[in-house]
């Protein structure tokens, strides 16, 4: 892309990209996309409208999950489905900054609801007399409330960071999608501010979530051996399986993501594209499978809505 300056900003644009070497194929490679979409949307909305409507189920941290993977789906679905069905690639710099600004906020948020689930399920074994006084309906809200704050407040500055630079390099993103590593490395400005904020965002909170969940595992599982029962220990962390799952899902493709935009050079080109998609699109779809499954009461109330 040649030089972008001062009049030819507003109006210049990225060019995103599918699964390359496959562009003939998009239109057939929709069709899962496409079932994805359909899935992780109807089944994290049928998990919101049963857990709203049950009084039983009001457990607020499953609702925080469902409408994250709700509003995730969302904010990547225009441009993975303008690529896949419509060949549709180009995407305006604002757009872009839009859709990044999303995907990061939500992402953040999403890993401080994890943080959530397992200070939820560390009272629930350790300390099991004052989880019915700690972890209130109100209480949760507010903490809800404090860390999607966190995460909109930290990602703000992004898009007016990318904003102020100059374009001149090759304007040919890696995913369906935009994101800030990437996006900042078209830039032919210092892009030293950014880099360093970037890496400030990922340590103090991806890191910093994904240490205080290992560390509520150590304490879960301190707690579970000392239970003289074998059956009494294997339901206690039987309670865990689907929150585990979740992190699982969530920080894996994550960080080798993360990792991959760092040493760029030394990775193939597919594994990081086919990670990019894996830390979208497959924790929307599989969180509301796992959850109906593990979760006896949902499970059941879900039975009984399909065959009535």
């Amino acid at each position: 892309m040649s030089a972008v300056n001062d009049t030819e900003f507003s109006s210049a644009v990225l060019l995103l990209t599918g699964i390359p070497g496959q562009e003939d194929f998009h239109l057939w490679i929709s069709i899962p996309f496409c079932l994805v979409y359909v899935i992780s949307i109807v089944g994290n909305s049928v998990i919101l409208f049963i857990i709203k409507t049950d009084q039983s189920l009001h457990e607020p941290m499953y609702i925080f999950r469902s409408m994250l993977d709700l509003a995730l789906s969302i904010s990547t679905m225009p441009t993975t489905v303008g690529i896949f069905l419509f060949n549709s690639r180009e995407i305006s710099l604002d757009a872009c900054f839009a859709q990044l600004f999303f995907i990061h906020s939500l992402s953040f948020i999403e890993s401080s609801v994890l943080l959530l689930m397992a200070f939820d399920r560390f009272v629930a074994i350790c300390n099991p007399p004052r989880y019915a006084s700690m972890l209130t309906l109100p209480r949760i809200g507010k903490m809800g409330l404090v860390f999607v704050l966190r995460g909109v407040t930290l990602i703000f500055p992004l898009p007016f960071l990318l904003k102020r630079f100059r374009y001149c390099r090759a304007n040919v993103l890696s995913h369906c999608y935009c994101l800030h590593q990437e996006v900042m490395k078209m830039a032919c400005s210092d892009i030293t501010v950014n880099y360093i904020y970037g890496f400030f965002l990922n340590i103090s909170v991806v890191g910093l979530d994904s240490l205080f969940i290992f560390l509520s595992y150590v304490m879960i599982l301190k707690t579970v051996l000392k239970v003289a029962s074998r059956a009494e220990c294997l339901r206690a962390l039987n309670t865990c399986v689907s929150h585990l799952c979740a992190v699982l899902l969530f920080y894996t493709p994550q960080i080798g993501l993360a990792v991959i935009h760092r040493f760029e050079e030394a990775s193939p080109p597919l594994l990081k594209v086919l990670l990019g998609y894996i830390s979208l699109f497959v924790p929307p779809l599989m969180n509301p499978i796992v959850y109906s499954v593990k979760n006896k009461q949902l499970h059941a109330r879900i039975i009984r809505v399909f065959v009535k």
